[in-house]
């Protein structure tokens, strides 16, 4: 499936902010099942790109606007062309466990094993495994367990965007048995570490199909998990959709949780307050894009709303406030 991704990250201040210093993950990743045909990052104010690698081995790109503005658009454009994972078998013999528990495969994982961030065990957590009655789960083999698991967060939780917020705890969606993707993600993996089984987050897009039962925002970025199975590698799950992920998930980088994979985070000086709008894109593309990967600055715009917190100190942490939804 080859897709073309737009996203467009605005900041508006109230007045003029004196500099910005951003770093963004949205560079889809390369890999056996999803090929990056190019990706072009423009930028309002220019700006001179860097890059690196972050311990994850996904692809970061930072900046510096050092002269006053009072806006910053980010514009990244993505073809990425996608091929459905190899199909996995029904269910995994019940050594899984055992192999699981073995001293390289915990070591190999260790990132991925232990809370972290928003993926935290909690009371509200607790309550909710035992309600659900889920370590039963752990009576079936691990890839039958981690998709019931993914079945009974779908069924248990409504897709809600106002329930929560981008630096919401697990506990309030727990609470308001409802909230977005990036929730989701969070309480599936504090359950799968809690198990035993490595767990990550995965930030990216979906190309939604709405007709096909999908409950996710088109028209935003997207989230899921990543469970590790020693006899078939990572395995990709979306309990907001209760699918497999597939050839429609494009992924962009990975992490403990969404703390280390924001979409867009940084610093500005100044005393303004700020409002973001973003607007994400996901669509099949008409023909095959041949541009190579290159990045430049150009003039762009945004289209969807949301909020950010505001300055301390004349220093002030300008992290995206778009949930991955």
């Amino acid at each position: 499936m080859l897709l073309e991704i737009r996203h467009v990250t605005q900041y508006h201040y109230d007045d003029d902010v004196r500099e910005s210093v951003m770093e963004l993950w949205m560079q889809p990743q390369k890999g056996s099942h999803q090929r990056l045909v190019s990706f072009e990052l423009d930028l309002d104010p220019p700006a001179q790109l860097f890059s690196y690698a972050d311990p994850f081995g996904n692809a970061v790109y930072h900046f510096d606007v050092p002269q006053p503005h009072d806006r910053l658009t980010i514009q990244a454009r993505s073809a990425i062309e996608t091929q459905p994972p190899p199909a996995l078998p029904e269910a995994l013999d019940m050594g899984e466990w055992d192999r699981l528990r073995g001293e390289f495969v915990r070591g190999e994982n260790f990132d991925f094993l232990y809370p972290h961030g928003f993926a935290v065990p909690t009371p509200a957590l607790e309550a909710f495994i035992e309600e659900h009655q889920l370590d039963r789960l752990k009576a079936r083999d691990p890839l039958t367990a981690v998709r019931a698991l993914s079945q009974v967060i779908y069924e248990a939780f409504a897709y809600d965007p106002d329930a929560t917020d981008a630096d919401s705890s697990i506990d309030v969606a727990l609470a308001a048995r409802g909230g977005v993707c990036q929730d989701f993600a969070h309480i599936m993996i504090a359950i799968c570490r809690s198990w035993g089984i490595p767990a990550r987050y995965v930030s990216g897009y979906l190309f939604t199909d709405r007709s096909g039962g999908d409950r996710s925002d088109p028209d935003a970025t997207h989230a899921w998990v990543e469970v590790f199975m020693p006899s078939v590698r990572w395995v990709g799950l979306d309990p907001t959709n209760n699918i497999a992920a597939g050839e429609r998930h494009v992924a962009c980088a990975i992490g403990r949780d969404y703390a280390d994979v924001p979409p867009s985070r940084g610093v500005y000086k100044g005393e303004a307050d700020s409002q973001l709008a973003v607007g994400v894109s996901v669509r099949r593309a008409r023909a095959a894009v041949t541009e190579p990967e290159f990045m430049r600055a150009a003039q762009t715009t945004a289209s969807r709303d949301g909020r950010r917190r505001g300055p301390v100190g004349g220093l002030s942490y300008d992290q995206q406030q778009q949930q991955q939804q």
